[in-house]
């Protein structure tokens, strides 16, 4: 794992969510956004001409009401939905109803298992352990069961302590991919910054490009690493600097 490379006008920057910028709690739609950091966000994209983009697993509605006033580029669950700079929205957040065996499959194992918690994300179904770890080999097998019960069209996102059922054919990979073919992103050197085992396709797409990738705590490897979202405000700040007259 390499040092940090030094910030650059010249990046494009992508940020994973939770975990990342802002604390991971025990809710799924937990974690909180304070004034500071909404006011560093619009800093660091105004200094990036703004090339900054949200890639997350949260829908989009839910990136704008945690980051009012701020509506940034973005890619909501996990790339099925993304708005790009020009504030067009690609995808949309519809209920999925070809879903809705999984809900009820998904429902009933809760009834039996109440740790647990389903969230519902209209277009993908996630369902959370982290307050009963036991839960992860049966919670596997059933989603395992019902993805191959989809003949391909649904796969199993895996995160921290979460499986996730979504439409197969996206990720956070393809949302780099496609902010990376569009003005402001374009020709500049592209930047990832996430936490967890659904940043690792992001990664990927940022190794080939020969930009940045960077791993938030010590569940996944990147290039290089950042220990918490404290460190990743950091270093939202030193790029603030590199064109102060933006302030």
């Amino acid at each position: 794992m390499q040092d940090l490379p030094l910030p650059s006008p010249d990046w494009c920057l992508f940020l994973d969510v939770d975990g990342t910028l802002v604390e991971l709690t025990d809710s799924p739609r937990g974690g909180r956004a304070d004034a500071n950091l909404k006011a560093l966000l619009d800093r660091v994209c105004a200094t990036l001409d703004g090339a900054l983009a949200l890639i997350s697993g949260r829908s989009i509605r839910h990136l704008d009401a945690l980051f009012a006033p701020l509506r940034l580029p973005a890619a909501g669950l996990h790339g099925v939905e993304r708005r790009d700079a020009a504030g067009l929205i690609h995808g949309n957040d519809r209920v999925d109803r070809e879903l809705n065996g999984a809900r009820a499959a998904l429902q009933g194992f809760i009834a039996k298992n109440p740790a647990a918690v389903l969230e519902d994300k209209r277009r993908t179904l996630a369902i959370h352990y982290r307050a009963q770890p036991r839960l992860e080999s049966p919670l596997r097998q059933l989603t395992g069961e019902i993805a191959a019960a989809s003949s391909g069209r649904y796969h199993v996102q895996e995160g921290n302590m979460v499986f996730e059922l979504k439409p197969r054919g996206f990720s956070k990979a393809t949302a780099i991919e496609a902010f990376l073919n569009e003005t402001p992103f374009r020709r500049r050197t592209p930047v990832f910054v996430g936490d967890d085992l659904t940043d690792r396709d992001g990664f990927g797409v940022i190794d080939a490009r020969g930009g940045i990738s960077i791993a938030v705590g010590d569940r996944v490897r990147a290039q290089a690493r950042l220990d918490d979202p404290a460190a990743v405000h950091a270093l939202l700040r030193r790029i603030v600097t590199l064109r102060p007259e933006r302030r």
